[in-house]
Order: structure tokens, then sequence, then C-alpha cells
């Protein structure tokens, strides 16, 4: 008698764990995403994403299938402020890993304006026929460990130019477009997931920096292409 409790219990355990299994749901499993398309107007200039932008990025937060990537610098050097901008990183969207652009490849085609912007190094150079060369033997492999091809990349920057910037070099060198998010910029962000980083106390302006995750670049560490 107590066997064939044994054995019914055990039969019993195991058709409630099937049915858990069948009928749970599966937590890994994450909304699809739109396909990347291109606004309209001036911002459609830019490469901003219809769908996921600074009014919706919330909705696609802390996914596990994807890296949140903000393209600008800490202080640059362009005067933004002239097109309504901050040239500090005065604050970023919660789980956004810095990332300069600029350090990337040289910058070009900034309005007016803002002047020009950092002058110095960076991992690629821009060839007359549109190519990139990399300027060190690390270049390529920096892109592919903070730009992983097998992850969603959201990017967004001040206003959107460098986040625009940044996927036409990331496609150019190989890429998929369509699993690349151009957010827009941070400055017209009002959703509920800002962290601060300017602050005020007594008419004194000061940075929260140590608040970012910030990956900076050491070029004297790294091996020039000949």
């Amino acid at each position: 008698m107590n066997k064939k409790i044994i054995i019914i219990s055990i039969i019993t355990l195991i058709i409630g764990l099937l049915i858990g299994y069948i009928i749970k749901p599966n937590d890994n499993k994450l909304p699809k995403l739109p396909k990347p398309e291109v606004t309209d107007g001036v911002r459609g200039t830019l490469g901003i994403d219809k769908n996921i932008n600074e009014k919706t990025i919330d909705n696609y937060l802390n996914r596990k299938d994807s890296v949140y990537r903000d393209m600008r610098m800490l202080k640059d050097p362009g005067n933004y402020e002239a097109i309504g901008g901050d040239s500090y990183l005065s604050g970023i969207i919660e789980g956004f890993e810095v990332i300069p652009y600029p350090y990337l490849e040289e910058v070009k085609g900034l309005p007016e304006e803002v002047g020009n912007t950092y002058q110095g190094k960076t991992l690629f150079s821009k060839n007359i026929d549109g190519t990139y060369k990399a300027n060190y033997k690390e270049s390529l492999e920096y892109l592919e460990y903070y730009f992983p091809k097998d992850k969603y990349i959201f990017l967004i920057c001040g206003g959107g130019g460098y986040a625009g910037m940044t996927k036409k070099l990331l496609v150019s060198l190989g890429w998929d477009e369509n699993k690349i998010y151009n957010v827009g910029g941070y400055w017209y962000y009002n959703g509920k997931h800002n962290i601060t980083i300017k602050r005020i106390n007594n008419n004194e302006t000061t940075y929260d920096f140590w608040k970012l995750i910030f990956h900076d670049i050491d070029f004297n560490s790294l091996k020039e292409v000949s």
C-alpha cells in the first residue's frame, strides 16, 4: 500500500512539474522590438528612430538582449550651448554607459555654430572612398567588445547627431543596421529613469561624473597601425 502511495505521489509530482513548466511564462522571453525606422523631418536627417526614441525609451530599458550607449563626452569642446544644448554631460538615462563618439572617429558635419569638437586621436580614420581605416590594432576589438554584434544596440547623445554617426560607423564596419537604434537626444528626455549629473548649490555648479559608467580610451596603451 505504501509503495502505491509513493508511486502515485511521484507521478503527481512529475505531472505538476510538467504542467507548471508548460503554463509558466518564460521570464527570458522579451517583447519583440520594432524594426529600426528613421523618423521624418530634421530629426530624420540625424537618423533618429521613429518608434524607439526619447519619448519611448523607458519601455525598452533593462533588456538582457541589449546594450545601451551614450556617445557624449563628459565635457565637449564644441559650443553646444549655441544650439540650445549642453556641452557638459549633465544627466544620463539609467542603464546607459558613456563611450565618447569623438574618440571613435574624426567628427565632421557639426552645425557651424558649434564649431570644432575634440581634435585628438581616434580609433578609426575615414578614407576618401568612405571606408574606414583602423588606426590601432585594437580598434575593431574595442568596438566589438563595447558594441557586441549579438546584442541590440541603443545609442543616444545630446541631440542625436553623435548617435547617428556611431550607427553609420558600425554599419560600415559590418554591424547589422536592423539591430541598432538611434534613440535621439538626452536633451529631450523627460522619462522616469533620469540620473542627474549636474548640480547647483549656492550658485556653484558641480558635476557628479562618479555616477557614470564611463569607458575612456587610453590611446598611449594601444598599438598604432603603421
